[in-house]
């Protein structure tokens, strides 16, 4: 079977996959035998990693929502999880042996839905075991409306957090319920005020577009709600309606495909996407990347983009995925609640020796890295840097990725000086530009992959 050309998916609705990491989750299988983290390690730079821990509770289950996260879990599997999350960071950073961290992320699920305590003791654990100072550099969390307090937010400053991300969704109530997402306005602006009243310098709003009902005017008022806290980074999110969410089981009944909000060319998200990139523009943000607009006043606009899915990342947490050149590993993935819960267990489980060992994953090939980094780059501005990759892969691109042409065949990129960068057409068009990079082998373990 012959692969579509680019030409061939333009013609299929703009939001076909989102590139969030490559190889995508669904690619991965079990690895027989275990491989240690030592060995794994050993050949990698070790002097600039990211550590990343995960936290899989939520206070709900939106709708849309297909992350590796359990709501309302029992309190009791919560300690147990915060003890099992320090055994693994313990084992891991023995098993890094000489190494220092430079990013940090606290993701989720909502890591505020811990307490202040339970947050204290994350802090605490990851100063006492890996090689890091929070306050000097860059240290994000995530949290959701109705968990910010002031006690949590001080707490987080004072450990060195500089950046939090709130996901909205939208300020219109009617919105959020057809999200399927308990949440209401007034939380939402009491959240948003006490994260500016403890000072954190940035702070990161996440919008969705293509949600039922919406409208380019709705979309737009729920954008001029969110500039009017200035944040310093604005996502703005195209829905996707996915197998086992919420969302997709509602659209199953209904008998609709669950993947997409809509089937035909015509998608109503593009319209969205243009007029909420445009309000953007006008209030002087800049585009990063389809879904990241970054303030004129946020700081550190030299600093490379946020990003938790580079190599030199180190994984903690049931559902947290670490990269190494040659190999990614993580827990197992799953998405409905007997799935997740599942997995959970299996976590809470293990013994502390066993985290020295990575038993799930994907090796990549010097082909699968080219295109890690062809996607990676590719779909974030300023874009491909031929030189660098020639420093990378000892070859230009446009000679082991050739259907890279096509791009600028299509006026969907254009070179400038060695930088190959997607034209606005083409950035809009990121979530079909991502899978038509994908290799045929990883594309067909995502076919094959069955999720639960």
């Amino acid at each position: 079977m012959t692969a579509p050309t680019l030409a061939d998916l333009l013609q299929l609705p703009p939001y076909q996959a989102y590139s969030y990491s490559y190889p995508h989750k669904t690619a991965y299988r079990p690895l027989q035998p275990a491989l240690p983290l030592r060995e794994l390690w050993a050949g990698e730079r070790r002097e600039a990693l990211f550590l990343y821990l995960h936290v899989p509770f939520c206070s709900y289950r939106c709708g849309f929502c297909n992350l590796f996260a359990l709501a309302r879990p029992a309190p009791a599997q919560v300690e147990a999880y915060l003890q099992q999350m320090e055994r693994q960071l313990r084992a891991t950073a023995a098993a890094l042996g000489e190494h220092r961290f430079v990013r940090f992320a606290l993701g989720g699920g909502t890591p505020s839905y811990l307490d202040a305590g339970q947050l204290g003791r994350v802090f605490e654990m990851v100063t006492r075991h890996a090689n890091i100072d929070l306050r000097a550099i860059p240290a994000g969390i995530e949290v959701s409306p109705e968990t910010v307090d002031a006690e949590k937010l001080r707490l987080c400053r004072d450990a060195g957090i500089d950046r939090v991300s709130m996901g909205i969704q939208s300020f219109s109530e009617a919105e959020v319920r057809a999200l399927v997402r308990p949440q209401q306005r007034e939380v939402v602006e009491r959240a948003i005020a006490c994260i500016r009243e403890q000072g954190l310098p940035t702070l990161n709003l996440d919008l969705i577009y293509g949600i039922a009902g919406q409208s380019e005017a709705s979309f737009v008022a729920s954008i001029d709600s969110a500039l009017a806290h200035a944040p310093e980074e604005i996502y703005l999110y195209p829905l996707y309606v996915r197998p086992l969410t919420g969302l997709g089981r509602i659209e199953g009944k209904r008998g609709k495909p669950g993947f997409a909000v809509q089937a035909e060319p015509l998608d109503p998200r593009l319209a969205l996407y243009q007029a909420g990139r445009a309000r953007l523009l006008a209030a002087g943000y800049t585009q990063v990347s389809m879904r990241m607009f970054r303030a004129p006043h946020a700081p550190d606009t030299a600093a490379p983009v946020y990003c938790c899915q580079s190599d030199g990342m180190v994984g903690i947490g049931c559902g947290a995925r670490s990269y190494t050149g040659a190999l990614h590993y993580s827990s197992e993935y799953g998405v409905a609640r007997r799935s997740v819960a599942e997995i959970l267990d299996h976590y809470l489980a293990r013994d502390e020796a066993s985290f020295a060992y990575a038993d799930y994953g994907i090796a990549l090939d010097e082909d699968e890295r080219r295109r890690r980094h062809a996607i990676q780059s590719l779909l974030v501005r300023p874009g491909l840097d031929r030189a660098d990759y020639r420093d990378r892969f000892g070859a230009d691109c446009l000679q082991q990725l050739p259907q890279l042409a096509e791009l600028f065949e299509l006026g969907l990129a254009e070179q400038h000086g060695e930088l190959i960068a997607l034209t606005d057409t083409g950035m809009a068009r990121a979530d079909t530009i991502g899978p038509w990079l994908v290799s045929a082998a990883v594309a067909e373990r995502m076919r094959d992959y069955r999720l639960d």
